[in-house]
């Protein structure tokens, strides 16, 4: 099942002005890209550049012609966001992917990851390691951008992706399921020494915080990976680069 972009019926994929590009962010509906006028207050222009970080859109500085020309009108009131034209999957169809194909589910789960070239990067990983699906959060990371789309060399419209409001509960249901949930965590196991086979989701955390307490304490387990580098002041693998070892290693163990 390839994801899909497309026209949402009866709404343009442009919206304006402050109270519907605000309400739009608070959704939890797919926004790729929102535009701030320059000419905004400092105060007002944060607001609009949180809501985005939290909606996991990228927030743009524009100067005022080029919104007025984008918009084609001036009363856009200094904002405007592109709302998101992917079709994003439901964790059941992700489930349903493995079936199809006769496998045991195999899923990357990303715990916060905010840069748009880290999620691509991974979502591009779990493509080419045989992985059913990618599941991420309408809040609080990145959605699927075209930034993602051109970072995963197109893995993004190819490898079906779902949008859940939490994922924790993406992970308690997964368990309810009979996934085993492991999470890429420095204090965890040696990944060369891990049990990774049968089914199994691989959750990634966000590249300041690493995954959530509370999603770290509903995991099944946790893996890591050993590195040289220690005590030299670089104490871990860039997350995209970190999952495209253990998903390989996860490909590997299934194949065998």
């Amino acid at each position: 099942m390839a994801q899909t972009f497309e026209k949402r019926e009866g709404s343009p994929s442009l919206v304006y002005g402050k109270n519907p590009v605000a309400e739009l962010l608070k959704s939890g509906a797919g926004v790729d890209t929102v535009l701030i006028s320059e000419g905004l207050p400092p105060q007002v222009a944060a607001y609009y550049t949180a809501l985005a970080k939290q909606a996991g859109a990228v927030a743009k500085r524009v100067n005022a012609a080029k919104l007025r020309l984008t918009c084609g009108t001036d009363s856009h009131q200094g904002v405007a966001a592109w709302a998101s034209e992917i079709r994003y999957a439901g964790l059941e169809e992700l489930l349903a992917a493995a079936e199809e194909r006769g496998e045991a589910p195999f899923l990357v789960l990303a715990d916060g990851l905010e840069d748009p070239h880290n999620l691509g990067a991974v979502i591009r990983s779990a493509l080419l390691c045989g992985a059913h699906g990618v599941v991420i959060p309408k809040r609080g990371g990145a959605a699927v951008t075209p930034t993602v789309l051109k970072s995963s060399a197109g893995a993004a419209a190819r490898l079906p992706v779902a949008r859940v409001a939490n994922i924790g509960e993406a992970v308690r249901k997964l368990k309810e399921q009979g996934v085993f949930v492991y999470c890429a965590e420095m204090e965890g196991a040696p990944l060369e020494t891990s049990n990774l086979t049968g089914p199994i989701a691989l959750v990634m955390g966000s590249e300041g915080r690493g995954v959530s307490p509370l999603v770290k304490r509903l995991c099944d387990g946790a893996v890591s990976l050993s590195m040289a580098g220690r005590g030299t002041g670089v104490d871990s693998f860039n997350v995209s680069v970190a999952a495209g070892i253990i998903l390989y290693e996860i490909a590997r163990q299934r194949r065998a």
